[in-house]
């Protein structure tokens, strides 16, 4: 099984920055120009890189599109990107800046036709499923919306199993109350996405902070791994890790 490893850049108005559990009122804010940033990850070796719009997220307004499209420029990554795709002339916005896969959260969710047609006209390449969850007090995985800061109303697999019949591809799945706090992600989480829908290619984010955690989530059948704040923080360099991931 391949096992790829994006580094991520989430920005807010225009600059480097990493949430707390998704928390808008705990940011942490780097001085790292984004594109630069971007650029040192392609000179580790990086080959595809995650930017998130939290602005867009959020459904403000902000000139994070143009920093993308700077990335896009500046780089040869191939990017994946979320955060704010509220419409077909925001996903269009998306790939006309360079994006290669855009990350469907919110509107897969609330727009469930609208985005299964888009799987059918863009490809399952062009689209990924965002799976933003929390668990809740039966221990359900329910999908959070708008920035992570509501629920969406259905349950994590009730949201695969939307897409399945439109060859669906690509999913994220963020353990939000993981995310942005170095804990160590959630391993028995996507080990039980992959035992259910051996097909799906899931990509993991949320509580890298080690090498081993690499190693966890590769032994798990994940196929790709988001990590942000282990690299913006130095816990250890992308070389490292993609070692670590071909090495595993």
């Amino acid at each position: 099984m391949n096992f790829a490893l994006y580094p991520a850049i989430d920005l807010r108005e225009g600059r480097v920055v990493r949430l707390y559990q998704g928390d808008y009122a705990q940011e942490t804010r780097y001085a790292s120009d984004p594109v630069a940033l971007a650029q040192q990850y392609e000179e580790a070796g990086a080959t595809w890189l995650h930017v998130v719009d939290l602005d867009g997220a959020r459904g403000e307004s902000s000139g994070n599109l143009y920093v993308i499209e700077e990335i896009a420029t500046q780089t040869a990554l191939r990017l994946q990107s979320g955060g704010g795709v509220r419409d077909e002339a925001g996903l269009q916005r998306r790939f006309d800046a360079g994006v290669s896969r855009a990350v469907v959260g919110s509107l897969a969710v609330r727009e469930r036709a609208l985005v299964r047609d888009w799987f059918g006209r863009f490809g399952p390449e062009a689209l990924c499923l965002a799976a933003d969850v929390r668990a809740d007090a039966q221990g359900r995985w329910i999908v959070q919306v708008a920035g992570w800061e509501a629920s969406g109303g259905c349950d994590l697999d009730e949201l695969v199993c939307a897409y399945q019949d439109v060859d669906l591809r690509h999913a994220l799945c963020t353990d939000v109350s993981r995310d942005g706090t170095l804990a160590g992600p959630n391993v028995a989480l996507y080990q039980g996405l992959a035992q259910r829908y051996p097909w799906l290619q899931i990509q993991a984010s949320g509580g890298i902070a080690e090498l081993d955690d690499l190693r966890a989530l590769q032994q798990a059948q994940v196929e790709a791994v988001i990590i942000g704040k282990a690299l913006l923080d130095g816990r250890f360099e992308l070389q490292e890790a993609l070692a670590c991931s071909r090495a595993a």
